[in-house]
């Protein structure tokens, strides 16, 4: 995620509401073999987070739809996710926290559901086969409620007086729309947004056409046509200034600001679209079809780099802030992890391209902010927590940023700057649009140097130890 500016949280809190009834097991009707089709997981397999994600499908596409209403905080939205089995399925899950569910379609056809906490438990009237693409439609109401705690702060749909601030990483994706809410699967996605008339809605991706207006409500449409994680997924609302162009290489940049961060707004374009450019020479080319960013007046104390936009919560951005977040949208939105325990994968590297920026630029260079890490004693709680392997109950820990750049400035140190620089390009390339982890970089760190590097990545990213 995240360029925290204070410390940031988690806990779960969300009421199930039962539908018609349960559905673990299938019905011997239809012709199908009991043995065919079984419920799929509630879980998509992550260790840390068992309960995220759900196994049996892989979604293709969301196409999420709500109405929002800032003055009673309502919602009310119908999302609908079209996926293909992974095995034959009786039922299945999806991920959504709170909410009334008024109905459930599978293929069209009304699906019996019920609700466990944050799973929606889907029965569809025919099992579904291996291998088959299926829809389901969910239609859903009501004030979302999102996440809060001691170390990630408060996250997912976060109403605003004039909107919401939508940050959902790691697991907030729930708290607006039912999902796979994990970035094992991702999937491309369409939104329609209707607000009332003078506020604008902002999403992932492109405008599909202009708003429309009628009744006194506008009906915004985004297409996020490349694949995207859940929790990257935005539908940020309030009063906006606007500026919309393309940067200097010709990509479409649109940068917005709340009327109270306006004198933001120019250095947000430019300076967004400066990065841009410029992460496209470093890590190779840029993976979406637009950039930009937004700050809004929720004083979240952090940014995430929700793709296409990534949002700042209630502070004017810096040039460091904006280039973690620009680099963010090659590693960890284009190049996703696979388990969370990996997100070093996301942060240090989004944190070394602050030092590769400062550098860049002349006001410092990554050994000297290499040696200010490294020089801290070896009694300092960064050396305590491995990056290598983040903590549930501790996600978001400096060490998984800071000594995680690390990790990637002494693996320059030891390889050099030209094979170092043709490994991000080459690491990026490869894994363009999908999954990696924290074994695949270390293979191909390996390869590209002819190096033996387990001593150095076992220092840096496993032992919770200061490295030599």
């Amino acid at each position: 995620m995240r360029y925290n500016q204070r410390g940031v949280a988690l806990v779960a809190a969300l009421v199930g509401i039962l539908a018609c009834a349960p559905a673990d097991e299938p019905s011997p009707a239809n012709g199908h073999q009991v043995s065919d089709h079984r419920a799929g997981a509630p879980g998509i397999g992550d260790t840390d987070f068992p309960k995220d994600g759900n196994g049996g499908y892989d979604v293709g596409h969301y196409a999420i739809a709500i109405d929002y209403t800032p003055a009673g905080r309502r919602l009310v939205g119908v999302t609908t996710v079209t996926a293909t089995a992974t095995q034959g399925l009786s039922s299945f899950n999806l991920d959504l926290a709170g909410f009334d569910v008024s109905a459930v379609t599978v293929n069209n056809a009304p699906a019996t559901f019920s609700r466990n906490g944050d799973e929606l438990t889907v029965r569809p009237a025919r099992p579904v086969d291996n291998g088959a693409r299926f829809t389901v439609k969910v239609s859903y109401s009501g004030v979302p409620t999102p996440r809060s705690g001691t170390t990630l702060g408060t996250y997912g749909f976060i109403p605003t007086p004039d909107g919401a601030f939508v940050a959902a990483e790691p697991n907030g994706a729930k708290t607006w729309f039912p999902a796979n809410d994990h970035p094992a699967d991702k999937a491309p996605f369409d939104f329609t947004i209707t607000v009332p008339a003078g506020v604008t809605a902002l999403a992932n991706g492109e405008m599909v056409g202009q708003p429309t207006t009628a009744g006194g409500k506008t009906t915004y449409r985004w297409r996020e046509r490349y694949p995207m994680a859940t929790y990257l997924a935005t539908a940020t609302l309030g009063k906006f200034d606007l500026r919309q162009g393309r940067t200097p290489g010709g990509i479409p940049n649109l940068a917005a600001t709340d009327p109270r961060f306006r004198s933001a707004l120019d250095g947000l374009y430019t300076t967004s679209g400066t990065l841009t450019d410029h992460w496209a020479t470093v890590f190779g080319p840029y993976p979406f079809g637009s950039t930009g960013g937004v700050v809004d007046d929720f004083a979240a104390g952090y940014a995430l780099e929700n793709q296409t936009k990534p949002l700042y919560g209630g502070f004017h951005p810096g040039e460091n802030i904006i280039a973690h977040e620009l680099a963010h949208q090659w590693f960890g939105n284009s190049l996703s992890i696979t388990r969370w325990k990996d997100l070093w994968l996301n942060e240090g590297f989004a944190t070394y391209a602050e030092w590769l920026w400062a550098e860049h630029k002349g006001t410092r260079t990554a050994e000297a902010a290499f040696r200010e890490l490294h020089n801290r004693p070896a009694t300092a709680p960064i050396w305590k927590y491995p990056p290598g392997r983040a903590r549930p109950d501790d996600l978001f820990n400096q060490s998984v940023y800071s000594r995680g750049a690390a990790t990637l400035h002494a693996l320059r140190k030891a390889v050099g700057d030209q094979t170092f620089f043709a490994l991000l390009k080459k690491w990026a390339a490869d894994h363009r649009y999908g999954h990696v982890t924290t074994d695949q970089f270390i293979e191909l760190a390996e390869q590209m140097s002819g190096k033996e590097l387990s001593a150095l990545f076992d220092a840096w990213l496993f032992q919770p130890r200061r490295p030599a």
